[in-house]
Order: structure tokens, then C-alpha cells, then sequence
């Protein structure tokens, strides 16, 4: 049986070249533990609890329920009246965590106390040169997010076939492909543009172990990859988002030149948790990729992973040695 176990894989303890990164609301240990047992690396999100202790609950939670390696995500951002990201550093590193996944700003301030507790970090983010400094800072792997992605794809607008082979030649670390991915296919094409495996959102928030309203998900099912809408470009912090009616008026409010404070009440992260709450999908905006174009059904965790890799296998035992096959006639020049 075709093996895909590469540097990724041995230096994270995992079978499958299969990330499930951090997703807020979502991260949580019923669907983490779920995808740590199928053989793939989950991640629980830190911001998804409302305390540092809350945190290190979820993760004793998590390790009821898993005795694989998962992690935890740790997103920091510039806001006003930021949350203790050092407090939740510290729950996970007290808990024992030994991987995390970093976003957002620069992990600069925590990378010494992650180093110290022997945790391996994977950062994320949407541009090369950003891939090129965290991998100065000393992190451990790089995921890279096109422009297809769920949630913030930067501000460059470059899209994975582009943006991976461009990390892959440029880093020495292992880097995972993000945004985009749903199957076989995008695996095995993620590997053959330099990557060491896929990290995937949208994919696992369509699966049976994903901790959010069924009409989420039969929403995801039913739309097609036209159906998402990119949001505060004005302001220079773009996110992609499911297109409902809270997302067509911030944009409309956007192109009136509507400032942030003007669309506040409505982006309100509180509301988006009740979409996936209560399952009214119009309540709130709410994150999801272009690749919902290619979800077709809801599976568990363990379904999915066997799945993708099932189809990697075929597609790389069968249908790519078919391409080198040598001609029986073969095409010669043409005359001159």
C-alpha cells in the first residue's frame, strides 16, 4: 500500500499528512479527538473558551476522549482590549500541549516559552514573506493559505496553485498546504507542489463530529464555490464568508464607504457563534472556503480521512503511472 509518511508526519506523530486547524467555535475536543483518532492532526482552538482555565478543561476533555497527538491554536491579532495570550499560553503549556498552531500576528513573544516546554509550532499565514521571517523566528512548519480559504486570506489575492510551490521552493521547513482542500485529489496535488500535507476548515466543519447545527452543514452541501463573499477588503482585513444576508449588506455598506464602526454590530463574533449555535444562517457572518463547491455529503471525521486517503492512493498507484506509460505509437515530427 502507498505510504505518505514524510517528514511532516514524523516530526508530528501522526499516519496522515492531514491537518484540521484551528476554527473558532468549532475547535472543540468532540470533533479534535475525532480527527486525532482517525490517524490526522486536530487542533482545539484556544479563543473558542472563555478563560485560560476553561481551556485547560477542554483539553483534559479532549484527552478523555484521544490518546493521539493533537494541539492547540493559538490566533493573536491587534485589537483594542486583547485577551491574555500569555495566560492561555500558559494553560496549554501546563496541560502538557507539544504542538501548537500560531496565527495572526508574529509568535515572536511566545516562541521562547513554547521552545522551553519542547512544543513544535506550525504558523500560518497567507504570504510568502511572512512564511520566510516565522521560519527566521525558528518555527518548526509553515501552513499556507491561498486565497480560496475560509476566514482572513491576506491581501494579495494569491491563490494556492500559485502561492504553495512558491513557499515550498523558498522554505526548508515543512510547509502544509491550506485552503481549498476537500479530497483525494487536493492531497496528492498539494505533495506534488512541495507541500508535506493539508490542512483543512471548511471540509471538517462538514462532518458529523463538528460541534455546530445541522443546518450549517446541509447549507455548505448545498452551495457551490460561487457562494462565498469577501468582506472588509475596504479595511485592509479581508475575510471570506458564507454569503447570507448579514454578508451582502456589509458589502453593500462597504462600497457606501461605511467604516468599521458603522458594521460592528453586524460582523459581531458573538452573533456568528449563533449561526452554528442555532443554526439561523442569516443571524451572523460565518466562515467557510471556496472548496464547499466540492462537499457533497456529511461523514465522520474517520469516513473523510479514510476516504482522502484511499483516493490519494488510487490516484498515485493508478492513474499517474498511466502518464508515463510508453506509446506504442509514438507521435514523431513532422516533416519539414
Amino acid at each position: 500500500m502507498t505510504s505518505f509518511e514524510n517528514r511532516f508526519t514524523r516530526m508530528f506523530g501522526i499516519e496522515h499528512p492531514i491537518v484540521q486547524g484551528g476554527m473558532q467555535w468549532v475547535g472543540r475536543a468532540e470533533l479534535v479527538s475525532a480527527v486525532a483518532n482517525a490517524g490526522a492532526l486536530g487542533f482545539i482552538t484556544a479563543l473558542t473558551q472563555p478563560t485560560p482555565e476553561a481551556l485547560a478543561q477542554e483539553i483534559r476533555r479532549c484527552r478523555d476522549m484521544t490518546d493521539r497527538p493533537f494541539g492547540v491554536n493559538l490566533t493573536t491579532l491587534p485589537t483594542i482590549n486583547p485577551p491574555p495570550y500569555a495566560e492561555y499560553r500558559d494553560a496549554l503549556i501546563s496541560e502538557r500541549i507539544r504542538i501548537v498552531e500560531t496565527a495572526g500576528n508574529r509568535p515572536t513573544e511566545h516562541l521562547e516559552s513554547f521552545r522551553a516546554a519542547g512544543v513544535k509550532v506550525i504558523h500560518k499565514c497567507t504570504s510568502v514573506r511572512h512564511a520566510l521571517s516565522a521560519e527566521r523566528l525558528g518555527v518548526d512548519a509553515i501552513s499556507i493559505d491561498g486565497f480560496e480559504c475560509a476566514g482572513h486570506p491576506g491581501e494579495d489575492d494569491i491563490p494556492g496553485l500559485i502561492l504553495i510551490p512558491a513557499a515550498t521552493r523558498k522554505l526548508s521547513i515543512p510547509v502544509i498546504a491550506s485552503g481549498g482542500f476537500a479530497d483525494g485529489r487536493g492531497l496528492v496535488a498539494a505533495l506534488a507542489l512541495g507541500a508535506e500535507g493539508i490542512n483543512m476548515g471548511t471540509r471538517f466543519l462538514c462532518t458529523q463530529e463538528a460541534p455546530v447545527h445541522e443546518a450549517v452543514k446541509a447549507r455548505i452541501v448545498e452551495a457551490d464555490e460561487r457562494a462565498t463573499d469577501l468582506i472588509f477588503r475596504t479595511l485592509r482585513n479581508t475575510s471570506r464568508v458564507q454569503r447570507n444576508a448579514v454578508s451582502t449588506e456589509v458589502v453593500e455598506k462597504e462600497k457606501q464607504g461605511a467604516s468599521f464602526e458603522q458594521i460592528r454590530d453586524l460582523v459581531s463574533g458573538q452573533r456568528g457563534r449563533k449561526v452554528y449555535e442555532t443554526g439561523d444562517l442569516d443571524y451572523g457572518i460565518w466562515s467557510v472556503g471556496m472548496v464547499q463547491g466540492l462537499i457533497h455529503d456529511v461523514p465522520t471525521v474517520r469516513e473523510l480521512v479514510e476516504r482522502i486517503m484511499s483516493e490519494a492512493r488510487q490516484i498515485v498507484a493508478n492513474r499517474l503511472p498511466g502518464l508515463l506509460a510508453t506509446s506504442a505509437h509514438p507521435v514523431t515530427a513532422a516533416a519539414e
